[in-house]
């Protein structure tokens, strides 16, 4: 039995957001249903989701990529499960690419849907645990940058600051290879454990973390101090 999550159902078949509602409910889970994607991107701006399944093949403007990228930026540590009647290898690779945490071809039984949120949450549990910090550098300070890595705690200037779990992991990654340029796959494979298979592919997959991170611990994101760019090769950490 999982712990109670907040779950968001995306899918424009109304028996298959029946059938999900039920079977994540039965697990104690607090569910909301999504008939499009717009409605989607609504609860995601509004509320927090501890679990995400979602349609790919949405009959909306606003298609099922558009909520998996939202998804993904707006709650990065949500777990995400994709359901598509239509599944093919282009669309699957783009999904795991996005960091999603399970790939379900329709139809589905409720086995089904209990071993996908399974399987990702001990997937979750095996990453967190190769992060357990070593006690010599569970306490780092470089530059402005103060992280207990146990308490999972981050202060920028004496200023505490709340990062998310791929947020930290990206900050302390530069932390630890302060003295030299971090190469964009490395970044990648660190904070999603996905080896990119071209250079531009894990830029694109990087920048967005970056991005974040930076709105969160520079002064003025648009003109970033501290986590600096490498044109062409990765990402450093400045003083």
């Amino acid at each position: 039995m999982t712990e109670p999550m907040r779950a968001l159902v995306v899918d424009d078949e109304e028996g298959i957001r029946f059938f999900l509602k039920e079977t994540l409910g039965m697990q104690g889970h607090a569910v909301s249903t999504a008939q499009n994607g717009q409605e989607a991107l609504d609860y995601l701006r509004d509320q927090r989701f501890d679990l995400i399944m979602l349609d790919l093949q949405l009959g909306s403007r606003v298609d099922g990529m558009k909520v998996l990228e939202a998804a993904r930026w707006r709650w990065p540590d949500a777990i995400i499960i994709i359901l598509t009647a239509h599944g093919s290898l282009e669309t699957a690779v783009t999904a795991i690419r996005e960091g999603v945490d399970g790939y379900l071809l329709k139809p589905v039984g409720p086995q089904e849907v209990r071993t996908a949120i399974r399987e990702a949450l001990e997937r979750r549990a095996v990453i967190a645990a190769s992060r357990e910090p070593d006690p010599r550098d569970a306490l780092m300070e470089k530059g402005p940058f103060i992280v207990d890595v146990g308490k999972h705690q981050v202060k920028v200037g004496g200023q505490p600051v709340e990062l998310t779990n791929p947020e930290l992991a990206l900050l302390v990654h530069l932390i630890r290879n302060a003295n030299r340029v971090v190469p964009h796959s490395e970044l990648v494979a660190e904070v999603r454990q996905y080896q990119p298979e071209y250079p531009n592919e894990a830029r694109e997959i990087i920048k967005w973390y970056i991005h974040r991170l930076r709105r969160k611990v520079e002064p003025d994101p648009a003109h970033p101090r501290y986590i600096l760019n490498v044109r062409g090769a990765g990402y450093t950490l400045g003083e």
